[in-house]
C-alpha cells in the first residue's frame, strides 16, 4: 500500500499539485490521467520513492514495482533473461551455478570437489526460491510481451529500445510485488502483447496504479481514476470505472458552471445594491457589508475549468532538395552473433511517405538510425542526395542533450533564431517562462516528445526520419501531430504501431523487415501495423 499525506508537487517554481492525499490499496487499480505536462509521472516518481514532494508525507508498506517512461537501468552486459530473473534475485544464484559448473571440470580434484558441493548448495537456494519453475514462468510471461527465448540469452545492449522497455515491463511483472505503478506500460507492445497485459492486469490483486493513454486499457483495466488538472493544480479522485468516470467529469463541469453562474448573477445584483446604498453617507456601512457578500459568493465557488492547452504543431516548409534526396545500398547491421538484417536497399524520392514494418526486434530502429547517421552500417552505404536536409526523431529522445537546458537544445538547434524567436517556438510546445530553463533530464515523456518535435519543426528538414513519434502523448497532442504528417510537404519515413499515425501518413511505399522487401503501399498491408 501506498499513502499519500498532503503531498505537493512543483517543476522548478511552477505548482503541479497542491495539498493532495489519497491511497493505492490492496484492489485499487487506479488510472491517473492528465493532460502531457500535468504531472502524471512526477507523481508517479514521487510514489515510488525515485523523487521527492515539495511537501507532505508518502507511506510505503510492502513491496513496490515501478516502470518509468524511460528506464535506462541495469548492466548492459546482463543477458536479460538473467535481468528478468533479478527481481527475485534469482540471477545471482543462476549466476554462481554457472561459474560452479565451469570449475566442476578443473583439473585439480580438490577444486572440482569444491565446485560439485557448491553447485549443490546453490541448486538448493535455488528451489526455496522458486527454482527452474521460476525461470520457465519468466520466460512464458516474456514470450507474452513479445520477447521470444533468443531475445532473453543476449546482453541487453544487443537490443532495441523498444525489446529494453519490455524486458523492464516482464521485470516488474514477474517481481510480484504487491503495488505496482506503470507509466505508458503499453508503449513499444505490439497488438497481442497489449491484449495480454490488460488481461494480466485485470486479474490483478494488489495495488496497481497506471498511465496509460490507451483508452482500451484503462477502460478495460481502472476501477478508479485520479483526473490531475493542471489548470486547478489538484487531483480529483473518482471512485468509479473509466465510461461512469468520463459521465462523471463531464456532469461536474454542469454543475461547476451552473454555480458559477448562479453566484455571479447574485454577485452582481448584490454589487448594484451596494453602489447604490454607497451614494448616501447613511447606507455606507450596509453598502461595504453587501459588497463582502458579493465577494464570498464568488469565492466560494470552485472556477469552471479552463480547456486544456495544445502544442501547435506545423513541420516546416521542406528546404529544396534533388529528386531523390536519400538512398541506401547494400546495408546490414548484426550485434555481436546477432544479425539483424542484411543487404536492404531503399531510395527515399522527394515528397515521399514510406512505412518501415516489421515485428519487434526486426531492425526499425536501427534502420532509422543508420539512415540518420547515428550508427554506421556493417557494409553498405547511405548516401545523401542533393540539397538533403534530415529531421531525425528518436522514440527514446537520445538526440536531446539532457544535461543541457531546452532553451540550449533549441539554440543548438537553430543558431540563426533570435532568443525571442526561439522562446516562441517553445511557447507553442507549451515550454514559457521558467520552464525553458529545466534541464531536459527532468522532463517527462510527453514533455521530451513535444521539445524533439520542436526541434524538428525549426530545422527546415525535406526528410523526416520518425520512431513511434506519437508515444507518450495525450489525444489532443496527438491528433495536432497526426493533422500535421498530413500537411507536411517533405518526404517521410515512418515506423509506428499506430494505426492512426499511418492512416495520417497515407502512405505510398512500404518496407518490411528484416528482409529488407520493398513494395507499394496497399491496405493489405493495414492489419501489420499493430502487430509490427
Amino acid at each position: 500500500m501506498i499513502v499519500a499525506s498532503g503531498i505537493e508537487l512543483r517543476a522548478g517554481a511552477r505548482l503541479l499539485l497542491a495539498d493532495a492525499s489519497f491511497q493505492v490499496a490492496e484492489g485499487d487499480r487506479i488510472g491517473l490521467v492528465g493532460r502531457n505536462g500535468a504531472g502524471k509521472t512526477t507523481l508517479a516518481k514521487v510514489l515510488s520513492g525515485a523523487g521527492q514532494p515539495a511537501a507532505g508525507s508518502i507511506r510505503r508498506t510492502g513491496t513496490v514495482g515501478y516502470l518509468p517512461q524511460d528506464p535506462r537501468t541495469g548492466d548492459l552486459e546482463t543477458l536479460a533473461l538473467d535481468r528478468i530473473l533479478s527481481a527475485r534475485g534469482l540471477d545471482e544464484v543462476l549466476g554462481e551455478m554457472r561459474r560452479a559448473e565451469a570449475l566442476m571440470s578443473d583439473q585439480d580434484p580438490a577444486k572440482a570437489e569444491k565446485a560439485i558441493r557448491r553447485y549443490g548448495s546453490l541448486s538448493d537456494r535455488l528451489a526455496v526460491l522458486g527454482g527452474y519453475a521460476a525461470e520457465s514462468e519468466a520466460a512464458a510471461m516474456a514470450a507474452s510481451l513479445g520477447l521470444p527465448d533468443r531475445v532473453l540469452r543476449q546482453p541487453l545492449r544487443t537490443l532495441s529500445g523498444g525489446q529494453r522497455r519490455r524486458v523492464e515491463l516482464t521485470r516488474i511483472l514477474f517481481s510480484d510485488a504487491q503495488t505496482l505503478l506503470l507509466d505508458e506500460p503499453t508503449n513499444h507492445l505490439d497488438a497481442d502483447s497489449i491484449t495480454w497485459l490488460r488481461d494480466h492486469l485485470k486479474n490483478y490483486r494488489g495495488g496497481l496504479l497506471v498511465i496509460s493513454h490507451d483508452v482500451d486499457l484503462v477502460e478495460q483495466v481502472v476501477n478508479k481514476v485520479c483526473y490531475l488538472d493542471a489548470n486547478r493544480s489538484v487531483l480529483d479522485i473518482y471512485n468509479v470505472g473509466w465510461k461512469a468516470y468520463l459521465a462523471q467529469r463531464e456532469a461536474d463541469e454542469r454543475r461547476r458552471k451552473r454555480e458559477r453562474a448562479n453566484a455571479e448573477r447574485q454577485a452582481s445584483a448584490l454589487q448594484l445594491q451596494a453602489a447604490k446604498l454607497g451614494a448616501k453617507a447613511t447606507k455606507a456601512k450596509a453598502a461595504q457589508n453587501m459588497a463582502r457578500r458579493a465577494d464570498r459568493l464568488l469565492q466560494g465557488v470552485e472556477s469552471e475549468r479552463q480547456a486544456d492547452r495544445v502544442a501547435r504543431l506545423r513541420f516546416p516548409e521542406p528546404a529544396s532538395c534533388g529528386k531523390t534526396p536519400l538512398t541506401a545500398r547494400g546495408l546490414s547491421k548484426s550485434y555481436g552473433s546477432l544479425e539483424v538484417f542484411t543487404d536492404v536497399d531503399l531510395a527515399i524520392d522527394r515528397g515521399s511517405r514510406v512505412v518501415v514494418l516489421g515485428l519487434n526486434g526486426a531492425g526499425k530502429t536501427t534502420l532509422l538510425r543508420l539512415l540518420a547517421g547515428v550508427e554506421s552500417p556493417d557494409t553498405g552505404m547511405v548516401s545523401p542526395g542533393h540539397g538533403l536536409r534530415l529531421g531525425y526523431y528518436a522514440q527514446e529522445h537520445e538526440t536531446l542533450d539532457t544535461e543541457r537546458s531546452l532553451i540550449e537544445n533549441m539554440r543548438t538547434a537553430a543558431p540563426e533564431l533570435t532568443d525571442t524567436e526561439q522562446r516562441k517556438v517553445l511557447g507553442s510546445f507549451l515550454f514559457s517562462g521558467e520552464d525553458v530553463d529545466k534541464p531536459v533530464g527532468v522532463l517527462s515523456g510527453g514533455e521530451k516528445t513535444r521539445l524533439a518535435l520542436a526541434l524538428l519543426v525549426v530545422s527546415g528538414a525535406n526528410v523526416l526520419l520518425l520512431d513511434e513519434p506519437t508515444n507518450n502523448l495525450d489525444p489532443a497532442s496527438r491528433e495536432e501531430i497526426l493533422a500535421a504528417l498530413a500537411a507536411y510537404r517533405g518526404a517521410i519515413v515512418l515506423v509506428t504501431h499506430d494505426e492512426g499515425a499511418v492512416d495520417a501518413l497515407s502512405p505510398q511505399r512500404v518496407i518490411v523487415l528484416p528482409e529488407g522487401t520493398e513494395d507499394t503501399w496497399s491496405a493489405d498491408f493495414a492489419d501489420l501495423v499493430a502487430l509490427a
